[in-house]
């Protein structure tokens, strides 16, 4: 009898996590079937089974969830629904906590006998530990990326794996053999989220018109996510008269953190992916005020840039909220523009910090034990 495992995730990070997990995990049990929700990178793992939802469920901020609580309420109920009908061995959670912390709960009361396995924790260390306990009843594994969680997750009675990174393996696959670092290409990465792109691209074109008036010589590259976002980033550049010099790529962002001299990156997965590569970057993070708020009542952490907090310590500088402005940003970018000092300096701390995300073999040791649960 096949096995059948039911998968969720809502981001595109999730995705492409997703999918190697998948990938591996298919090899190991050839006749798995999966249903669920993902991306286009899962979707094409998984077959029919699996729907890519990603562009319209990949919203950050609790004031932008709010508003959009009727659809994710609706979703909600048809996946339920799905997964009751579908009745898996399995359910893998990759990421997306909101949601799927809530998923996990109803399909704990409704189909108690499907085994429930959390793949890249929650980052409840950051906001919310009291939550622990109730995901240590909840859960039957958490597979974390980071070697502290495991502690942190295994004190409260849950088993815990750390496998490892799995940015480690896809990166090393995008690594460029004969990679050069133009001392005059500066790279702006807004975020893989409309909201996101609307609230820093702005201010990132603002950045780059300054230091292009300090040197005429710059270049800059922006690359999209997806098409869609490619639309917005160029309606942005024509509003702003900045297109004719500012260049938008389509999914060449490990490519661009390997041939920049510097950049300004969005917070989120795309600053650890940087570091990896040594690419010297300061980090920007804007969301709704009232989100900010309520995030600052909750997150009791002094960093919010996953690799400041990965170090234990300010490696790279944080822009947050009103300090993410253009006359700030061009003025760090600046500092490694004209000190190549600087920059080697900053490279071996990332090297560093680059070097606790584990072995390569993060996707096989995750689905092994999602194997594990399945057989």
């Amino acid at each position: 009898m096949a096995k059948r495992l039911y998968v969720v995730a809502g981001e595109l990070s999730g995705d492409a996590h997703g999918a190697g997990l998948l990938r591996s995990l298919k090899t190991m049990v050839p006749a798995v079937e999966i249903h669920g929700v993902g991306g286009p990178e899962m979707a094409a793992v998984a077959g029919p089974g699996l729907r890519d939802w990603v562009e319209d469920a990949s919203v950050m901020g609790v004031w932008e969830v709010l508003k959009r609580y009727g659809w994710f309420k609706q979703r909600f109920a048809e996946m339920l629904e799905d997964l009751k009908a579908f009745r898996p061995d399995v359910l893998l959670l990759i990421d997306y906590p909101g949601f799927n912390l809530r998923f996990a709960e109803a399909v704990k009361r409704e189909c108690p006998e499907t085994r429930l396995v959390y793949y890249i924790s929650p980052q409840v260390w950051a906001w919310h530990k009291g939550r622990i306990p109730k995901m240590a009843r909840m859960l039957d594994e958490m597979l974390c990326l980071f070697p502290f969680e495991q502690t942190l997750f295994q004190s409260a009675g849950l088993k815990t794996t750390f496998v490892g990174h799995p940015l480690v393996d896809e990166l090393e696959e995008k690594r460029l053999p004969d990679a050069q670092r133009d001392d005059s290409l500066v790279g702006l990465f807004p975020g893989s989220r409309e909201r996101e792109v609307a609230r820093l691209f702005p201010m990132m074109i603002g950045t780059a018109q300054l230091l292009k008036a300090w040197r005429g010589d710059l270049k800059f590259e922006v690359p999209a996510a997806s098409a869609k976002l490619a639309a917005q980033i160029r309606a942005l550049l024509v509003e702003s008269g900045a297109d004719p010099w500012i260049t938008v790529s389509s999914g060449e962002s490990h490519s661009l953190m390997q041939r920049a001299c510097c950049a300004v990156i969005a917070s989120g997965t795309a600053t650890l992916e940087a570091a990896y590569y040594g690419l010297p970057y300061c980090l920007v993070y804007r969301v709704a005020p009232l989100t900010y708020v309520l995030g600052r009542m909750l997150v009791k952490i002094e960093h919010i840039g996953l690799v400041n907090i990965l170090a234990g310590r300010q490696v790279i500088e944080e822009f947050i909220q009103a300090d993410a402005e253009a006359m700030v940003v061009s003025h760090s970018l600046r500092g490694f523009l004209e000190s190549p000092e600087k920059r080697a300096a900053l490279q071996e701390q990332l090297a560093e910090t680059a070097g606790k995300l584990g072995e390569k073999g993060a996707h096989e040791r995750a689905a092994r034990a999602v194997a594990a649960w399945l057989e």
